[in-house]
C-alpha cells in the first residue's frame, strides 16, 4: 500500500488556512499514488487554547465534512487529529462506522468536553476515531482522556489500523496492546517539539521493531507561539528501517509498504509467540 505523511508547519489557530494547505499537500501525495494519507496532530488549529471552543470541532463540522468530502473523491484513507467538542451526555454513545459518509452524534445543551480526537475516513466513511488517552502536561487541563484503545478497522481494505497521537509514543504499552489486537499498521499523528527528536526518533523506529509492525509517525514542523517543531516524519517498515525522512521543512514523503512483510517477519523472530504472558 502506498502511504503518505503529510508534513506541515500549522498556522495557530488559522482554521480556513490550515485546511486549505493541508487538503492542498494531501492532493499532491494523491497524484504521487498514494491510498493512505496521514496529517499531524491538531492539524488545522494547533493547540489553539486562547480561542479552544472556536478551535473545536462537533460531528459535524466543515472541517470533517471536507475531509471526508477529499476522501470520498480521491477514494483514500485520510487520518489526523483535532480538537472535539462534545456534550457530556454523549459520551457514552458509541461512535460507529459510517456505512456511507460518516454520522453525526446529536448536539446537546449539557456540559462540555473537549477530547484530542483521532479520526479515520476511508473512502468517504468515517471508518472510526479514537479520543487520546495519554494527554500531555499542559493537555490535561483542557482536554478530557479518552477510555478505550483499539485498532480501527477498515472495511473497504480489510485492514486494521493502530492509531496513538504523539505523547503515547512514549508508552509502549500502547503500541503493544494495538498491535496484540491484529493491527496490521500503526499510525502515529503528533505535534512532538524541540528539544526532543533524538527520542522522536528512536521511539518510533522503536514501536515499530518491538512490535514487527509498519508505523506511519507523522510529525508536525514549523513554530507555534512557546515552540518549535522539528518535523522528522518517518515512514518505518516492519523490520524497523526508515523508508522515508521528511526532515524539518514542509513536505509530502510517500513510501509503498509492504504489509505482508509483517508476518514474514513474526514467523522468522517469533516475539509475539514467545512471550511469557504468565509473568508480564
Amino acid at each position: 500500500m502506498k502511504v503518505a505523511c503529510i508534513q506541515m508547519d500549522v498556522l495557530h489557530c488559522r482554521k480556513q488556512k490550515n485546511l486549505e494547505k493541508a487538503l492542498y499537500m494531501a492532493l499532491e501525495a494523491v497524484r504521487k499514488g498514494a491510498e493512505l494519507i496521514v496529517f499531524p496532530e491538531v492539524f488545522s488549529t494547533g493547540f489553539c487554547y486562547e480561542h479552544f471552543d472556536h478551535a473545536a470541532e462537533t460531528f459535524p463540522s466543515p472541517i470533517l465534512e471536507n475531509l471526508a468530502c477529499f476522501s470520498e473523491a480521491n477514494d483514500c484513507i485520510i487520518l489526523g487529529s483535532v480538537i472535539e467538542k462534545v456534550a457530556s451526555e454523549e459520551i457514552s454513545v458509541s461512535r460507529k462506522p459510517a456505512d456511507s459518509n460518516y454520522s453525526a452524534l446529536s448536539d446537546s445543551s449539557k456540559s462540555i468536553l473537549y477530547y484530542n480526537l483521532g479520526f479515520c475516513f476511508e473512502s468517504g466513511a468515517l471508518a472510526g476515531s479514537y479520543r487520546k488517552t495519554h494527554p500531555f502536561k499542559a493537555e490535561n487541563q483542557y482536554f478530557s482522556r479518552g477510555s478505550s484503545i483499539e485498532p480501527i478497522t477498515l472495511k473497504k481494505q480489510n485492514l486494521k489500523i493502530g492509531f496513538e497521537i504523539c505523547y503515547e509514543l512514549r508508552f509502549p504499552e500502547v503500541a503493544r496492546k494495538l498491535s496484540l489486537a491484529g493491527s496490521d499498521l500503526l499510525v502515529t499523528t503528533a505535534a512532538f517539539p524541540n528539544p526532543r527528536s533524538e527520542h522522536w526518533k528512536t521511539l518510533a523506529r522503536a514501536r515499530a521493531i518491538e512490535n514487527q509492525i509498519p508505523h506511519i509517525a507523522c510529525n508536525r514542523t514549523g513554530s507555534a507561539p512557546d515552540l518549535t517543531y522539528f518535523g522528522n516524519s518517518m515512514i518505518i517498515d516492519a523490520w524497523g528501517e526508515v523508508k522515508a525522512d521528511a526532515g524539518n521543512k514542509e513536505c509530502v514523503i510517500v513510501y509503498n509498504l509492504d504489509l505482508s512483510e509483517k508476518d514474514k517477519i513474526r514467523k522468522a523472530i517469533p516475539v509475539f509467540e514467545d512471550r511469557r504472558t504468565e509473568l508480564y
